[in-house]
């Protein structure tokens, strides 16, 4: 059977782990520690998409001090590292899909905007040995929504753009794959809902697992 893609390029928050309450807890601990109002599950799943950095900013006042603001980032880091698999979980069918997909002979890769320490340890702990890269923030690569992440990790696996997809779940996503001269699947099961990625010119959008698997050409 010929497939449809030579390699599927997957984001990770929201498109094949639920990690949201792992973060959550661990950002409001580090907010709490520093005298800041607690965030909720919704508030950090909307805040999602731009790496961590960009994560707790929006998690803190607008008028609070630099210096304050890394030492908070630095101990969200830590305690992330530290709990970054107590509650997550792999969403349903998808640990299965892309075994399906490597089976078929596909390139698979996780592309994150994660730290990469974070982003290596998830792998090994929910999907060890089934993709064939996984990445995620590193010094010297733009991150996403830059195509340089992207592109790094189709050339590690030996694929073009023009026979990959990229699956992801929220807006920064579908412009990573424009960026990078590739299509994108959207899902709504992760950080952003289905209105919302329609509203960001998401196209097209696969409601289940299954429905996912089809449109990759399984």
């Amino acid at each position: 059977m010929s497939m449809k893609y030579d390699a599927v390029l997957f984001d990770l928050d929201g498109t094949v782990l639920d990690t949201v309450e792992d973060i959550a807890d661990s950002l409001n601990r580090a907010l709490r520690s520093h005298g800041f109002a607690e965030i909720s599950p919704a508030q950090a799943e909307s805040f999602l998409g731009n790496g961590t950095r960009r994560l707790v900013e929006l998690a803190l006042p607008e008028n609070c001090p630099e210096d304050v603001k890394e030492e908070v980032i630095q101990e969200y880091r830590g305690l992330y590292d530290r709990f970054c698999h107590e509650k997550t979980r792999p969403y349903r069918g998808m640990v299965e899909l892309m075994k399906a997909l490597k089976a078929a002979g596909v390139k698979t890769a996780i592309v994150s905007n994660k730290p990469d320490s974070m982003v290596q340890t998830l792998e090994q702990v929910y999907y060890p040995g089934v993709p064939d890269m996984v990445m995620g923030e590193r010094d010297g690569l733009a991150r996403k929504p830059a195509p340089d992440m992207v592109r790094f990790a189709l050339e590690t696996i030996g694929a073009e753009a023009e026979r990959s997809i990229y699956v992801g779940d929220t807006e920064v996503d579908i412009l990573t794959a424009k960026n990078a001269g590739m299509g994108c699947i959207s899902v709504p099961w992760g950080f952003r809902s289905r209105a919302q990625l329609e509203k960001a010119g998401a196209k097209p959008i696969a409601d289940s697992v299954e429905e996912l698997a089809r449109y990759l050409g399984l």
